[in-house]
């Protein structure tokens, strides 16, 4: 049951369930997400554990900054080879619940791929997570006057919801975090749930407020800002 000041106790219902194995746009899925860092980490050859040896090698993690350059040539291991202009990115991920954003990528035609490897065209599909609000012996939470504003429409990157899934009673969508993930059936799992109608549009509304700046006098989320007022 939804709270009485949140813009989905006005669309009733706002999660529908699917138990088809469709991936489409407002689907709720499972996915090994990245955590966004405000300064990125890279992995560093710092040396060889045997001098004559080039498929081992001894590493350090430091901030990947845009600003910086290395000072030495990096060093050569067979396992991660040195391509020119490339570093190589660490990041912790966790498996977690996530919002189908976008499906709409056609796969390109065998004959416009010729000369290209696949991986330079293929699909993907932009997905936007979802993190528990609750406070547990695993998460520190958030705190109750933010999460009320989020409630209350604030923020245009934070949407409140409540997931019809096990584990956390309250959860945000961040969609500053939204993401490109490969349309593939190892890297996405549907779960049985998708948005309505009615929530896509609000969803699409919300991502245009993120991205303009601009909420519509029309919108469904200035009429339940409106509505909220009201009721005092």
């Amino acid at each position: 049951m939804y709270p009485d000041d949140c813009i989905q106790n006005f669309l009733p219902p706002w999660w529908e369930e699917d138990t088809s194995d469709e991936v489409s746009r407002g689907r709720l899925v499972w996915a090994f997400l990245p955590h966004v860092d405000q300064i990125p980490l890279e992995l560093e050859a710092t040396g060889r554990t045997e001098a004559t040896s080039h498929d081992r090698a001894t590493y350090r993690v430091k901030q990947l900054r845009v600003d910086g350059t290395r000072r030495d040539p990096p060093l050569p291991v067979a396992a991660l080879p040195n391509i020119p202009g490339e570093r190589r990115g660490v990041y912790r991920v966790k498996k977690r619940p996530a919002l189908i954003i976008s499906n709409n990528c056609p796969e390109v035609p065998r004959e416009l791929r010729q000369g290209q490897t696949r991986s330079q065209t293929s699909p993907t599909v932009l997905v936007a997570p979802y993190y528990g609000a609750d406070m547990d012996g695993r998460r520190s939470g958030y705190n109750e006057e933010f999460l009320k504003r989020v409630r209350l429409c604030e923020y245009p990157q934070f949407m409140w919801d409540m997931l019809p899934l096990r584990g956390s009673n309250e959860s945000l969508l961040r969609l500053d975090h939204i993401q490109p993930v490969g349309e593939h059936y190892y890297t996405i799992e549907a779960t049985n749930y998708r948005l309505s109608d009615d929530a896509v549009y609000i969803l699409d509304e919300w991502i245009s407020w993120l991205i303009t700046g601009n909420i519509e006098d029309s919108s469904s989320i200035n009429l339940y800002r409106e509505e909220i007022l009201s009721l005092g």
